[in-house]
């Protein structure tokens, strides 16, 4: 698995690509970076507390509650993948890593 960071140059260098590397969609891609870190964090919540996990209720009694981290982490990967729509990349339009290394 990529760390951000290269996740980060990759979409970077993409933008640069397409000669499309302004404030404007490189803020979106700091956004990107944000939605990615959240949508780990909520990943990490699940496998920790589980899908579901024990709490009392307002009258005190255990019920089971379904983690608002699987929510949560749909909204981020749908955050996310709004942003890439948005700065236009697409596996039709992308150009590899390695482009670089060839040329």
């Amino acid at each position: 698995m990529k760390s951000i960071i290269e996740i980060k140059e990759s979409l970077i260098n993409q933008l640069k690509n397409k000669k499309a590397n302004t404030n404007y969609f490189l803020g979106l891609i700091d956004d990107y970076v944000w939605y990615f870190n959240q949508e780990k964090e909520m990943q990490e919540d699940i496998k920790a507390r589980g899908r579901h996990y024990r709490a009392k209720s307002a009258s005190g009694y255990l019920i089971d509650k379904e983690n608002e981290s699987l929510k949560n982490a749909v909204i981020f990967n749908k955050q996310k993948l709004a942003i890439l729509k948005q700065l236009g990349l697409t596996i039709e339009n992308v150009i590899p890593d390695d482009a670089d290394d060839e040329m």
